[in-house]
């Protein structure tokens, strides 16, 4: 059994994460921190949570004292909080981007944020990173759209099939935050597709950094937001190097994903769609089709909120603790 704390418990993903633990048996959570909600039970943000024993607490990050803390904060803020749990030997899965990049002008650059505490972390793609994982004290979560869109890319990067990716995401509006916006105003995204950060999107380098351990491939990223709550539904276009079928593609990934517990790769009918994932930290990948100009297809689709942030943060941490990995999470996504 181990304690667990969870740092900005009041957004989406800190409901996700209370989701999933309360199914946990080796997990105990000691903290569900919240400075606006202190003192009030979880359920009256989170209502799906409704029956559980939990209040959120107003602590600071020095007094939650816990064998592993999520920090599921804003981007920023987690490196006023990481750096001490580290120091005081407390595991972290930090959901934030500040301990994501290789490169610390990277993020500077394209967060238009100083980095006050540069830290040595894994980064928490479990279907790459597995073995790091297993040893690190600090794993950086990836993004919700550098997930699905690395996954649909890495096996034509690894084969060297392709010299760039152009990567074409919706996104459901959870994936802006609990927060209320001009954005997600209810008129202003229904019926609509916006998209936004057409060619400055912050996952954009982030995808790139991953992608390019796997080969020279330049990414392209264009994000959309679209009027569904939960998911992003990736499509991957790219031009083949050589002259391959669609069906010698497909085998690509099915051996490249086969021992993956949290990868589905359908069938070469089948397209992937949301609501097969929606609520589960499942990514299914499938379409692989090739047009008469050479332009293979893929298309991924998440749970934004789910393997695109609080399930693969528990996958992370049942990795760092040699839990069962899918521990709490194997569940199957709600369709329709």
């Amino acid at each position: 059994m181990i304690d667990v704390g969870i740092i900005g418990a009041s957004g989406y993903t800190g409901g996700e994460l209370l989701r999933f633990l309360k199914y946990h048996d080796n997990v105990n959570v000691v903290a569900a921190t919240s400075r606006q909600y202190a003192g009030i039970n979880v359920s009256k943000v989170h209502p799906h949570l409704r029956g559980e024993n939990i209040k959120f607490k107003d602590i600071p990050a020095e007094k939650v004292d816990a064998d592993l803390v999520f920090t599921a904060t804003p981007h920023g803020a987690s490196m006023d909080i990481v750096p001490e749990l580290i120091e005081r030997g407390i595991k972290v899965v930090d959901l934030s981007g500040d301990y994501r990049f290789d490169d610390i002008a990277v993020y500077e650059k394209w967060y238009g944020i100083e980095h006050s505490a540069p830290l040595d972390a894994v980064y928490g793609l479990p279907e790459v990173y597995r073995n790091e994982i297993k040893k690190s004290k600090l794993v950086a979560n990836p993004g919700c759209f550098p997930t699905g869109g690395i996954l649909a890319s890495l096996p034509l990067a690894k084969e060297k099939l392709i010299d760039a990716v152009i990567l074409d995401s919706k996104s459901g509006v959870s994936g802006a935050g609990i927060k209320p916006t001009e954005a997600t105003h209810y008129p202003n995204i229904s019926d609509n597709i916006v998209p936004y950060a057409v060619t400055t999107h912050r996952h954009m380098p982030e995808i790139q950094q991953e992608v390019s351990k796997f080969g020279d491939v330049n990414v392209s990223f264009t994000p959309h937001l679209v009027p569904v709550i939960r998911g992003i539904l990736t499509t991957a276009h790219a031009f083949l190097k050589e002259d391959v079928t669609s069906e010698y593609v497909k085998e690509l990934y099915d051996s490249f994903y086969e021992s993956e517990p949290f990868v589905r790769i359908v069938d070469m009918d089948e397209i992937p769609r949301l609501s097969a994932v929606r609520g589960s930290n499942y990514c299914d990948i499938g379409c692989f089709q090739i047009d008469p100009n050479g332009r293979i297809i893929i298309v991924s689709a998440i749970d934004n909120l789910v393997k695109g942030a609080s399930g693969q943060a528990i996958q992370n941490m049942n990795i760092m603790f040699g839990f069962d990995e899918k521990k709490s999470l194997d569940v199957t996504g709600l369709h329709p």
